[in-house]
Formats: structure tokens, C-alpha cells, sequence
């Protein structure tokens, strides 16, 4: 799409600048909500909220280098069946290639979504976020963080930094936010043909993304190079079964990393089930067996059998370790092995509707090196 705009900025305010660009997509007939995160109190953290009334998007900040949770399950709900509107969701990249999937997966439908994807600078866990926001106005804080970033960068979450797609793909109108000067002006762009209508409908300013490209480019290649250096030291720390179960000795097998993966989706999860509620007899006869038994047991098995369900779907937003409560590098670790079967398939996340999940489909020509050996 060739349309390119401009959010002006007043006051050198670019969060209040963002909230008058989704004012203005409420003012399209079509558009009945706005999912958008959202400062609903004096503290704690933006969280996803579903806008229907244009006022109450004071509390709007999208720009927050908060990401509590990934909201592609959130959306994937909003849009499984008729809402009978359409909604504008605000995303950051990750989010957008995670909803993909679940919309491959038939969890969620893109008919009746407008997504909105943003340049993604980073941000921190829930911990680094408290401690970077501090007693601050939270809209302030936010100003600081890409102050900060503007002046060489802040100590953002692991899987921020190791993340080298920090442009929306799939989005149907994407804001620039990459080598903005967000005192001046917000690069905005039509990437759909229904994100075009309504880019042309809020009237904007024509513009041009200025130095997004190379801005964008620096910032994969430094975050690229990140990712390098975590596969190599999360393979070192987990190279053989001992290796793994030493780092995954802190496991208590709360779950909290498959509850807050975005692309986990299955109604009953073979953990919960009687599979794992084993005997009395079963756990002496184990500790029996070797002197001793850990507590709880099958943690190891828990996540290699997450890595086998999932990790064609990662997207690596990090939330896995976001919601450890022993402070696990599970997102290093699913990320290195994802890393692998994603490349054996060719296949990335995200990065196509029309491209279907690997493991969902059949092709005679796959694995012919391996197929070869064997005949």
C-alpha cells in the first residue's frame, strides 16, 4: 500500500497523539471497539482493555515499555464467533504473528479485526517495569523509556532483546515508531487495502517513514546478534539431560508458563489430566528405587512435552518467563529449540495466513537427505 501519514504531536506528548489517532478510528462507523493497553488505576500495569467509549481512552498507552501479556489469546476470544462489530486491536509484533497463528489454528478470525501493529522498542518484564516506573505518573514513565531509548537504550527483557522482528507483519495500518522523532511526528502506513480506507478516511497529513529502515535495520542486526549469543549459552546450559534437569530444578510445576503462552491453546491439557495423578505405591516405589524421588516429579517431562507441542508456534514473546515464579529462562530455552524446528521447516510464525502450520500438512518432498539414508 502506498499511503503513508502522519500523527502530529502537540506538546511533545505522543501518547496523547496516539489516543486522538484511535479517537479517530472510533469515528469510523465501522469500528465499535478499541483493544488497547490500558492505565486503569493509580499503579500497577497497563493492561489489554476493550475501548467502546472514545472518552475513556485518556487512560490509553500502547507506547508502555510494559508487556504483562501477550493479548492474541485475549483477541482470539473476541473474534471466535459473530461480535457483530469490528475491532481495532493495538498490538506489538509478537502479539500480531501469535494471533496468525491462532487464527490458523481456528481459535480466532482476522474478518472482523483491524490490527494495528507497532514498531516494537522493547519492554520490560513485570519486575523491571515496577522498578523502572517507580512512584512516577505512569504516562510519564513511558516518556522516559523512549527518552531513554532514544539516548542508546534500557535494560529491556531478555526476549525483547533477542528479538529480531520489531516490525508488525500482517498489520493492516502499522505506526512508525522506529527512527521517530516522537516530539514531531508519528510515521503512520496503510499495509492492508481495508487499513488504506481508513487511513485515507482519518484525513492525515501525508508523510514519509524517514529513517524507519535504517533504523529498523540497526536494530534487528544488534538483535539478531543477541539471539546468536542466547542459543549458543542456553545450548551449552542444556546439552544433556542432566544439564536440562539442573536447569529446570526450580520447577514446581505451577503451569504458569503454559497458561501465559499465547499459542497454547488446548481446551484439556494431558497434564491436567489422570495421566499424571500417580499412586501412593507408585511414588515409594520410585524413591524406592533410587534412595530418593524429587517432588513434584515429571517437570522435566512437562517441558519437553510443551517443546514438542509448541515450539513450531513460538514467537518468542517471552511470557513463559514473565509468568515463572522461580525466575526458569524458559523463554531461552524454547526459543533455542524452536529456533531449530522452525528451520527444518522453513517455517516462521506469524509470518503468513495463507502459509499452513508444518505439522498440520504432508509434503512428499520433505526431509529427502533423511528419507534417502533410509531406502
Amino acid at each position: 500500500m502506498a499511503t503513508t501519514a502522519m500523527i502530529r504531536i502537540d506538546g511533545g506528548n505522543p501518547i496523547t497523539a496516539v489516543q486522538e489517532f484511535l479517537r479517530g478510528l472510533m469515528d469510523n462507523e465501522s469500528i465499535g471497539g478499541v483493544l488497547v493497553p490500558m492505565h486503569l488505576f493509580g499503579k500497577g500495569i497497563p493492561m489489554p482493555t476493550l475501548v467502546t467509549d472514545p472518552d475513556q481512552l485518556s487512560g490509553a498507552d500502547p507506547l508502555a515499555p510494559a508487556f504483562p501479556m501477550n493479548s492474541a489469546k485475549l483477541l482470539a476470544r473476541l473474534t471466535r464467533g459473530q461480535a457483530g462489530e469490528r475491532i481495532a486491536a493495538v498490538m506489538r509484533p509478537c502479539e500480531i504473528r501469535a494471533f496468525v497463528e491462532l487464527v490458523k489454528l481456528n481459535q480466532g478470525s482476522i474478518d472482523d479485526v483491524i490490527l494495528v501493529g507497532l514498531d516494537c522498542m522493547g519492554a520490560f518484564d513485570n519486575i523491571g517495569y515496577k522498578a523502572f516506573r517507580g512512584e512516577r505518573d505512569p504516562f510519564e514513565s513511558t516518556l522516559e523509556f523512549h527518552r531513554q531509548i532514544g539516548n542508546g537504550g534500557a535494560e529491556i527483557a531478555p526476549a525483547c532483546l533477542a528479538c529480531e522482528h520489531p516490525a508488525p507483519e500482517n498489520a493492516d495500518i502499522i505506526l512508525g515508531l522506529a527512527g521517530a522523532d516522537l516530539s514531531g511526528h508519528i510515521p503512520v502506513m496503510a499495509a492492508s487495502p481495508r487499513g488504506e480506507s481508513l487511513l485515507i478516511g482519518l484525513g492525515l497529513p501525508e508523510s514519509e517513514p524517514g529513517g524507519r529502515d535504517a533504523a529498523l535495520g540497526a536494530m534487528i542486526e544488534v538483535r539478531t546478534a543477541n539471539r546468536d549469543a542466547m542459543f549458543e549459552r542456553t545450548h551449552a546450559a542444556t546439552g544433556t539431560l542432566t544439564d536440562l534437569s539442573e536447569y529446570l530444578a526450580s520447577c514446581v510445576n505451577c503451569y504458569n508458563c503454559r497458561v501465559a503462552c499465547p499459542v497454547c491453546y488446548c481446551k484439556e491439557c494431558v497434564f491436567n489430566t489422570d495421566v499424571f495423578e500417580h499412586k501412593p505405591w507408585q511414588y515409594m516405589g520410585w524413591a524406592k528405587r533410587k534412595g530418593s524421588l524429587k517432588m513434584p516429579t515429571d517437570t522435566v517431562f512437562y517441558h519437553l512435552t510443551r517443546m514438542a507441542h509448541m515450539s513450531m508456534a513460538c514467537v518468542g514473546c517471552g511470557q513463559c518467563s514473565n509468568a515463572c515464579p522461580n525466575d526458569i529462562p524458559v523463554m531461552e530455552l524454547f526459543r533455542t529449540v524452536a529456533a531449530r524446528t522452525q528451520e527444518s521447516f522453513d517455517y516462521v510464525p506469524g509470518r503468513s495466513l495463507d502459509e499452513p502450520p508444518p505439522l498440520s500438512v504432508f509434503k512428499e518432498d520433505e526431509f529427502q537427505d533423511a528419507v534417502s539414508h533410509m531406502a
